[in-house]
């Protein structure tokens, strides 16, 4: 495939998504401050329990 069609192809679906992502945040109701602060939260934990497990062993 041609490059520079390759890249409007790229630049098109580029385009569709930023179109689906504002027609989204346009829909939906805003998070109360409470429910993003349990996100948070939650995101933070998983993310120290996947650094816990793969930390790797003490060299003897």
């Amino acid at each position: 495939m041609n490059s520079d069609l390759f890249l409007y192809v790229e630049h098109q679906r580029a385009r569709e998504l930023r179109a689906e992502a504002e027609r989204h945040r346009v829909t939906t109701k805003p998070v109360p401050a409470v429910r993003r602060w349990q996100i948070r939260l939650g995101w933070t934990l998983v993310e120290m329990g996947l650094r816990l497990v793969h930390r790797r062993p003490a060299h003897n």
